[in-house]
């Protein structure tokens, strides 16, 4: 399976109808309504969001169930006991051998990024508008930006106080391409990760790397998979102070009734990306 090129604004009409959808679910709204809602015809619609789903728009829904979403979790709930067994869980290779993680010293964390030079670029994916930055050792942010008013620097100055900021789309035009294109599974060449967190943090985001596409877990099992069974809450924290969007797969995350809530860059884009990924891991 290959993936098309995607504009911002098919996936913004995409994420309208995504939350149409799991607003009004139980009323199994038809396909001219959901063109409607879209401001498209209904073929146009179908299409559009076919090619980008890989689904129709029908079956998607299905995949952002309560029923689903239990049947997922329970079917992945030894993938994080399962890795570690298999020698995953250290600072080598993770997530299908596709990323590789090194993590800033607790010096490094404290200085801003003093020192450090940051490119960053802004790019379409199939999720919206990404920011994507990089330094030497590795991307160190990827956000999803919707808000043209909204200052992407600022997102970045914010956590990299005393580092060089340098935008330069073209400098991350192929990172954007190495992450985004092909979403298919085929192989990829690993790509460099550099966090930056508390030692918890870092704990809880390799732990995400495990996580396969198409696989989901709970705060619970999250925490007792890391041997904190108390820990619930705090996980909840170290996986919304994730800074790199996607990547590392914190929309992997939900609650353990199956409910969609609670991502940085909202819950239209967490329940895209769960269906997005569903409907793949469904196709292989």
């Amino acid at each position: 399976m290959t993936t098309p090129k995607h504009s911002t604004q098919d996936y913004q009409r995409i994420a309208r109808a995504i939350e149409y959808l799991r607003a009004r679910h139980s009323e199994q709204p038809d396909l001219a309504t959901l063109a409607r809602q879209a401001g498209l015809s209904e073929h146009h619609f179908q299409r559009l969001f076919t090619r980008w789903a890989g689904v129709s728009p029908k079956r998607f829904l299905q995949h952002l169930t309560l029923e689903d979403a239990r049947r997922r979790l329970a079917a992945s709930r030894n993938v994080l006991d399962l890795s570690g067994e298999l020698g995953l869980s250290g600072g080598g290779r993770l997530h299908d051998l596709f990323v590789t993680v090194e993590a800033m010293s607790p010096g490094e964390a404290r200085n801003g990024g003093a020192g450090l030079d940051i490119d960053w670029g802004l790019h379409d994916s199939p999720f919206g508008r990404a920011l994507i930055a990089s330094t030497r050792r590795g991307v160190c942010a990827l956000h999803f930006v919707d808000d043209d008013r909204e200052d992407p620097a600022a997102l970045l100055a914010a956590d990299w106080p005393s580092a060089r900021l340098r935008r330069g789309d073209a400098a991350t035009r192929g990172l954007a391409r190495q992450i985004f294109t092909p979403l298919d599974g085929s192989r990829r060449e690993p790509l460099a990760l550099l966090l930056k967190g508390s030692n918890f943090q870092l704990q809880v985001w390799r732990a995400l790397l495990r996580l396969p596409p198409g696989a989901l877990t709970s705060y619970g099992d999250l925490a007792a998979a890391l041997d904190a069974p108390a820990a619930a809450r705090a996980i909840g924290s170290a996986v919304g102070a994730n800074r790199i969007g996607w990547l590392i797969p914190c929309h992997r995350v939900i609650r353990a009734g199956g409910e969609i809530t609670g991502y940085r860059w909202g819950t239209a884009r967490k329940a895209a990306m769960l269906g997005w990924e569903a409907a793949r891991s469904e196709a292989v």
